[in-house]
C-alpha cells in the first residue's frame, strides 16, 4: 500500500520515488521538517521545507483517500449494489470530494421527504417527470392518488415525486462536480461586520460592507478578513451567485418543455435551496482554505525565495535563527 501511494505522490508532485520514499522513512522515524531539509540533503536529494513538507501532506492525504475509498467499496459491495461500472468509478476517484459524490447515494439514509415519498410508492411517477415526455403530468399522477398511503391528491403526488428528484439531483456527481467548479471560479467573498462590533473592529471598517469575486481578491486582502473573522469582528461568506448556480443545474437536468419539464425545474431549485447547504458549506470551506493557502504561499513563502540564483553571489553565510 505504502509503495503505491509513494508511487502516485511521486507522479503529483513530479518527484522521484526514492526522495519521496527517503523523506516518508525519515518522517516516520520522527525526524522534523526543518532537520530533514537541513541536515538530510544527501538522502532527500537537497529538497526543500515547502517539498518535504507537500510530501507529508500529500501522503496524509492519500492515506485517508485510500481508506475511506476501501471502506466505501465494502459498504455497497455488503448492500450487493456494487456494480463493474461503479467499482470503476470508485477506483478512479481522485479525490475524497469525488469519492464521497459517488457514495451518497448508497450512504444510509434517515427518513427523509423522499425516503417518505418512496414508502407512498411515487417513485415511478418520479422517473415519468424525470423521462420529461409527459404532456399533462397531472394525469399521470391520478393513479398515485391513495389517501390511505397520505396522498389525497395529484398535487400531493407531484410534490411527493419531486422531493424524490431532488433528491436525485443532489446525489448527482455531475452536478456537484458543476458546483465545485462554479466555486472555485465565480465564488464571491462577502463580509459584514457583526453588530455591535463597528467600534472594537475600527481597522477593519475597510471590510464592514464588503465583497469581491475571489479570484480576484489580493493576498493580504483576505488575510486581514480572515483575521477580523477570527477575532470576531466580521461575518464572511464565500458562495457564487444563486441564480448563476441554479441556472446551471437548470441547463444540466431540464431537457424539454413539456409540462414535466417545469416539475423538474422546480425539483432543481428545491435541491439547491434545500437539500445542497451542507454540500455548499463544504464547497466554501473547501474554497477558502485554498485561499488562505495560497495567500501564505504568496505572502510568507514566495519572498523568501530569489528568482534568480543567490543576490549576494556563492558565498559562505552564518545564519540565525531565534527559538520563539
Amino acid at each position: 500500500m505504502i509503495d503505491f501511494l509513494i508511487e502516485k505522490l511521486a507522479q503529483q508532485l513530479d518527484i522521484p520515488v526514492p526522495q519521496i520514499t527517503a523523506v516518508v522513512l525519515l518522517l516516520d522515524g520522527g525526524a522534523t521538517i526543518p532537520f530533514i531539509a537541513r541536515y538530510r540533503k544527501e538522502m532527500t536529494g537537497s529538497l526543500d521545507e515547502v517539498q518535504i513538507t507537500a510530501i507529508r501532506d500529500g501522503m496524509e492525504r492519500l492515506k485517508i483517500l485510500e481508506e475511506r475509498r476501501l471502506y466505501i467499496i465494502d459498504t455497497i459491495k455488503g448492500q450487493e449494489k456494487l456494480t463493474p461500472e461503479l467499482e470503476h468509478s470508485l477506483l478512479q476517484a481522485k479525490d475524497l470530494a469525488t469519492l464521497e459524490d459517488l457514495y451518497l447515494p448508497y450512504k444510509p439514509k434517515r427518513r427523509t421527504r423522499a425516503v417518505i415519498a418512496r414508502e407512498r410508492g411515487l417513485e415511478p411517477l418520479a422517473k415519468i417527470i424525470m423521462a420529461q415526455r409527459q404532456g399533462e403530468i397531472a394525469n399521470a399522477a391520478v393513479p398515485y392518488i391513495n389517501e390511505e398511503n397520505g396522498v389525497p391528491n395529484a398535487e400531493e403526488a407531484l410534490a411527493g415525486a419531486r422531493d424524490i428528484v431532488a433528491e436525485w439531483v443532489n446525489e448527482n456527481p455531475r452536478a456537484r462536480e458543476k458546483m465545485r467548479k462554479l466555486f472555485a471560479k465565480r465564488a464571491v467573498l462577502t463580509a459584514k461586520v457583526v453588530s455591535g462590533k463597528e467600534e472594537e473592529g475600527a481597522k477593519y471598517r475597510d471590510y464592514f460592507d464588503y465583497h469581491e469575486p475571489i479570484v480576484r481578491i489580493p493576498s493580504h486582502r483576505f488575510l486581514a478578513i480572515q483575521r477580523a473573522t477570527n477575532e470576531g469582528i466580521l461575518r464572511t461568506t464565500i458562495e457564487p451567485d444563486q441564480e448563476v448556480a441554479i441556472d446551471q443545474l437548470l441547463q444540466m437536468f431540464v431537457r424539454s418543455s413539456h409540462p414535466a419539464a417545469e416539475q423538474v425545474g422546480l425539483a432543481v431549485v428545491d435541491a439547491y435551496k434545500r437539500l445542497m447547504p451542507v454540500a455548499r458549506k463544504r464547497m466554501s470551506q473547501c474554497t477558502k482554505r485554498t485561499l488562505r493557502c495560497r495567500s501564505y504561499q504568496r505572502i510568507c513563502i514566495e519572498p523568501i525565495r530569489p528568482a534568480d540564483g543567490c543576490p549576494a553571489g556563492r558565498k559562505t553565510h552564518l545564519s540565525l535563527r531565534p527559538r520563539v
